[in-house]
């Protein structure tokens, strides 16, 4: 029987209702266009989380394996292994991680929790999962001790006492260790929680408890008795032994570290204070800060290594944290960039009763991992391979690119690893643990991130994995203040001046632009040779809607719909007259700033390394008083040679081939003086008198104005909303930054009023004006759900029409012949759903491009949606994308002999196209596919009523074309082209932030990803293919590898019982002695990764090849075991026939009277 498909029923009924009716004709030229994507073929799933963990809480190190663990505060865990292998996973509680054991060369994390739960892990998985939960409900949880080999884990409260938990089966014993016990009878104070557990490393039976209050207990695990005492005045904060067993180190709230012999508890055997000052007159030295935490670990051949977190002096105010490392007699202090969460040493050996031959320090800051090595001289850091360096300055924006050219991140990366750190460790990165996954896809993925600081990184993000390729610093263009009480040229941008607004980048030319929060636009030529620069090109432009009181601007004539002649410009008159200079614009106290930009252009020679080198810099000027509004589109296309950018007040386009100004205009010249769209403009806002200057109101002035405290410390990105009303609150309405969400537990009040002022506040790409006459409701779960009216009603909301996407290709910008070819062409979208087209007339190729001026006219409206515009492409009659034209890269500084430079490149089908086209429309509310040249609409979809769209993409899939959004509230979706026929709407993100909407993008063949906090970037795929095979492509953590031999005891240890002395803990511990623990003290829940769904989840080619391993290894076991039972049976068969064939040759001549 036929199985019944309810989905396929969906989709024709959706295509049916979503699809408006359209001209006969524009129905039957779609009816011919197959479409092979189907809603099957969608589904949403994360891949991998790249970044460092974000609020790091503890961390774990695996000796055998080579696996790094890492808590953090929200119940992440995160494991690396070499680079490459990195997995997240996270606890549903969301509860902190306060500690992590691993159960060494087992394939198994232990976790505790905050909540007072313990977790056990199964690694031997490619996506770990929780096999056992334990969840205490009386005490809370302080420490925990796993010791090497033991399936006992040693669990320490906060009330003092300590419990010990069965790893296997992950049930209480009934052996408790009670503080009233431990301590001595006539103390009278409660000493404490637990703060310290851990084996004597020589003999098993005994075990060092710390208490908070200074004392610490050596306990016989069987005689249930406290062996000694040691007591001492300040605090414990960590316990460390000597391997022999004999000494321990303790490290205490003043400062001091105390050296105990076990046998003499009396005293401590010594007491010194790394960081005080000694007092001449030989008294107690000054106390300290806290030392946190102290590591002896011993040598062979040398002397023992201490080392410590904290403990400096108070006087060292401001002193960044510091890892103290004493060796012999040297003492080295090492200072971090941020403050010390934890740190482990790594040794060679995993036997606590062994020298530990340590050889480095792995150190967990607040926003690093850091690996120091102990073998060279000064202790150099090692090089770290993970992509943990993406909040080295917070990310402003972010481009995914999919598929790009082939020789694109070799070019990349061979000018990029010049610029590698100095100074750093010969020696391989010691975290080598786990396999990488065997990735079904191939093609190259570069991410491309934006920054505070004015700084570019591109990515390569090929295969589920993040490397750093090339860093380029757009900084560098500009001057800085030298001193504190040197300032900009102008007083708008207090804090990250140069800060990375959004970017337009052309991956088969290299063609790379990016435009500032400063109001400027650098375009960049890639270069695989040095040059000196020795002065920059600038373009300074005067981009202010200066229009009359009533009626269209005199500019209106030249929106004429006839082509301009070649070598004329078809714009504003100020375009034929020079741009007036820096120099000459008014920045005195005595009026307003005129003719003034925001940064100045580096005026020395700029030495260029090879990689991106300035081509050109446009900068905007402040015009009457006026600030430049925040650019909000960017685009470039090298075909043309043209940069294109937009903002609040119109758009300006840039022939930077030629270094000239093309057009600028306001977005109400665009307009055609017939068309019913046009809107009457308002007058200009007066220049006020020089004593009345209002506070700057842009985007830039509100950058330090909006940095609270609370955000300060976790700001992530600017995140301009741009002004509509001159009444309007600009720091309300203007800026709001990406962290505005819940962050950290110590702002809960800042918390709040961001929460309630992110119900308020517009979206990145939400360019619109203030609320309308009616309210509209508000979600309160969720800050970004809101219903807005499309209808336009206010005049100073019509004023303020910004520039929201731009698209340069060959197409119809007007109603022709159909007969015609495509031309070049500029489309326009706006904050008001508008879609204006301009007309380019590209001179010929070659010296005549270099000489004659490009043509521009605009030609109008061409098409109308509710919401702003977010994206557009342009297919060709049979349904495929039309690429944009480009061309391919060439070496810029080569020389006249050698330069050849490339031609454009073809388009895929030019037949296909030029009898017609279909362009695509996204707006935040609508999507619209328009017939060309016609400009008849022939499919219409609302995407959404009550939210809004914040990101949309036209992409390419292994089956077809599509559009995918990102909506406000949380939503995916997925629309099929041309009949934008519904494919996948999944609720993914119910409760968004800024940080989400600003970073969200989408790329080609399936992938997207976005900054889900300012340290971590989460990837996601929407495809059904790499859904299904994403256990392949996922890296492998556990790897079947040797455990090392124990150390040998030698003859005369082994004879005189000198070595480590064992315990037998499931005698003492197990349920026959110790009995059953209450069952009030802990609730066992089972977790969703027990064995038998392990060994279903745990698929995939590599794992099959590791489970084949471990079984060809159990199978050579059992086989030597079968041997060696074997040659003793044989042996023992040898004797008996020897023993035998004796009794026969003895009674062989007897008769059996004889016997």
């Amino acid at each position: 029987m036929k199985k019944f498909n309810i989905r396929k029923v969906l989709d024709g009924l959706t295509a049916a209702s979503s699809s408006s009716a359209s001209a006969q004709s524009g129905n039957k030229e779609n009816d011919a266009i197959p479409e092979s994507l189907q809603s099957e073929h969608f589904q949403l799933c994360k891949t991998v989380r790249h970044g460092f963990p974000h609020q790091p809480s503890s961390m774990a190190f695996d000796p055998v394996q080579k696996i790094l663990a890492i808590g953090t505060q929200s119940g992440a865990l995160r494991l690396f292994g070499r680079a490459g292998v990195e997995c997240y996973c996270q606890h549903e509680s969301g509860a902190a991680v306060i500690q992590l054991q691993f159960l060494v060369n087992e394939g198994a994390l232990v976790s505790a929790l905050t909540d007072d739960s313990i977790h056990l892990w199964n690694l031997r998985q490619k996506q770990p999962a929780i096999l056992h939960t334990l969840k205490f409900s009386k005490e809370r949880i302080t420490f925990c001790h796993l010791p090497f080999q033991s399936k006992w884990l040693y669990v320490g409260t906060e009330r003092g006492n300590i419990y010990i938990v069965n790893v296997e089966s992950f049930t209480l014993s009934g052996y408790v260790i009670m503080w009233n016990k431990a301590i001595e009878l006539s103390t009278k104070t409660h000493p404490g929680p637990v703060v310290h557990i851990s084996d004597n490393p020589m003999d098993e039976g005994k075990l060092l408890i710390g208490y908070e209050c200074g004392i610490v207990v050596l306990w016989d695990l069987k005689c249930k008795k406290a062996d000694c005492r040691y007591n001492y005045d300040e605090a414990i904060h960590s316990v460390a032994w000597h391997h022999e067993g004999k000494q321990f180190i303790c490290s205490h709230s003043d400062g001091t570290l105390t050296t105990w012999n076990v046998r003499a508890p009396a005293k401590p055997v010594q007491t010194i204070t790394p960081h005080g000052k000694q007092s001449k007159d030989g008294k107690k030295p000054e106390p300290c800060k806290p030392i946190l935490k102290v590591e002896y670990k011993t040598t062979r051949a040398g002397d023992p290594f201490m080392v410590l977190s904290g403990g400096l002096s108070y006087d060292t105010l401001g002193r960044r944290s510091c890892l103290t490392v004493m060796h012999g007699k040297s003492t080295t202090v090492l200072e971090m960039d941020y403050p010390i969460v934890d740190f482990l040493t790594l040794c060679e050996t995993p036997y606590p009763n062994d020298f530990q031959e340590p050889y480095a320090v792995v150190v967990l800051l607040e926003k690093d991992l850091v690996v120091i090595d102990l073998g060279q001289i000064g202790y150099p850091i090692f090089e770290n391979p993970y992509p943990l360096s993406i909040h080295e300055s917070p990310v402003t924006c972010c481009e995914y690119f999919a598929d790009c050219p082939a020789e694109l991140i070799p070019a990349l990366y061979s000018v990029g690893c010049r610029q590698k750190r100095q100074g750093c460790s010969k020696k391989e990165w010691p975290i080598s643990g786990g396999n990488w996954g065997q990735g079904t896809h191939s093609y190259p993925e570069i991410l491309v991130t934006g920054h505070a600081d004015g700084s570019v990184k591109f990515w390569d993000a090929s295969v589920l994995m993040l490397q750093v390729l090339y860093k380029l610093k757009t900084a560098k263009v500009f001057e800085r203040a030298r001193g504190k009480e040197e300032k900009p040229s102008t007083d708008i941008v207090d804090e990250d001046p140069f800060a990375i607004q959004t970017l337009s980048w052309c991956p088969e030319s290299r063609i790379f632009c990016v435009a500032g929060v400063s109001a400027h636009v650098i375009i960049y030529r890639f270069s695989k040779q040095e040059v000196t620069t020795e002065v920059i090109q600038l373009l300074e432009v005067r981009l202010q809607c200066e229009l009359n009181d009533v009626g269209f601007p005199d500019g209106a004539v030249e929106q004429t719909p006839t082509l301009p002649t070649p070598g004329t410009t078809s714009s504003s008159p100020q375009e034929s007259e020079p741009t007036p200079p820096t120099s000459t614009g008014s920045n005195s106290s005595d009026g307003p700033r005129d003719n003034v930009p925001c940064l100045k252009v580096r005026s020395a020679p700029l030495n260029q390394s090879p990689g991106y080198q300035v081509e050109l810099v446009v900068q905007l000027l402040w015009v009457s008083g006026e600030p430049p509004q925040p650019i909000t589109s960017l685009a470039v296309n090298s075909a043309y040679g043209l940069v294109v950018f937009g903002n609040s007040n119109g758009l300006a386009v840039v022939d930077y081939l030629q270094k000239t100004l093309l057009l600028h205009m306001g977005t109400l010249e665009l307009y055609s003086p017939t068309e019913p769209y046009l809107r009457q403009p308002r007058s200009p806002r007066k220049t006020q008198p020089s004593g009345d200057i209002p506070p700057v109101t842009s985007c830039m002035s509100s950058l330090s104005s909006f940095y609270t405290e609370s955000v300060k410390k976790l700001r992530s990105s600017h995140f301009p909303v741009y002004e509509t009303n001159e009444g309007t609150n600009i720091t309300e309405e203007r800026c709001k930054s990406p962290t505005s969400g819940p962050t950290s537990p110590y702002n809960s009040d800042e918390e709040r009023k961001q929460q309630r002022f992110m119900q308020k506040a517009k979206m990145s790409r939400k360019i619109s004006s203030p609320t309308t006459e009616h309210k509209p409701e508000m979600d309160t779960n969720n800050a970004f759900a809101r219903s807005r009216s499309s209808s336009v009603t206010s005049i100073d909301r019509e004023s303020r029409e910004a520039i929201s996407s731009f698209q340069l290709c060959d197409s119809f910008p007007r109603k022709t012949d159909p007969a015609s070819a495509p031309g070049p062409s500029l489309w326009v979208g706006t904050s008001q759903g508008a879609v204006l087209a301009v007309s380019l007339s590209m001179p010929p190729e070659g010296d005549q491009r270099l000489q004659e001026h490009v043509g521009v006219s605009p030609c109008g409206t061409l098409v109308r949606l509710k919401g702003g515009v977010l994206t557009m492409a342009f297919l060709d009659t049979s349904g495929a994308l039309i690429p944009r034209p480009c061309e391919l890269w060439f070496e810029p500084n080569a020389t006249d002999q050698d330069r050849e430079r490339p031609k454009r490149r073809p388009p895929a089908s030019p037949p296909a196209y030029s009898e017609g086209q279909y362009a695509v429309v996204c707006s935040e509310k609508q999507a619209k596919v328009v017939s060309l040249p016609s400009h008849s609409c022939v499919h219409k979809h609302n995407i959404t009523e009550a939210s809004f769209v914040l990101r949309a993409e036209v992409v390419q899939l292994a089956g077809g074309l599509c559009i995918v959004c990102f909506c406000a509230n949380g939503h995916i979706m997925a629309l099929s082209l041309p009949s934008l026929r519904p494919l996948l709407d999944v609720n993914y993100l119910p409760l968004t932030d800024m940080r989400i909407a600003r970073t969200f993008c989408f790329s080609n063949l399936g992938q997207a990803l976005y900054m889900n906090s300012s340290m971590e970037i989460q990837r996601i795929t929407y495809i059904q293919e790499t859904c299904d095979n994403l256990q392949e492509m996922l890296s492998e953590l556990f790897t079947p590898v040797e455990t090392p031999e124990a150390p040998n005891r030698g003859f005369f240890k082994g004879l005189f019982g000198g070595g480590a002395q064992s315990l037998d803990r499931e005698d003492l511990f197990g349920e026959t002695t110790a009995g059953k623990a209450s069952s009030s003290l802990a609730q066992h829940i089972p977790g969703p990764g027990g064995m038998e769904g392990m060994k279903g989840a745990a698929s995939g080619v590599v794992g099959d090849l590791a489970r084949a391993r471990i079984a060809l290894d159990e199978r050579g076991q059992k086989l030597g075991e079968l041997e060696e039972r074997t040659a003793a049976m044989m042996a023992s068969a040898d004797s008996f026939s020897k023993h035998a064939h004796g009794i026969m040759l003895k009674y062989k001549d007897k008769k059996w009277y004889q016997l």
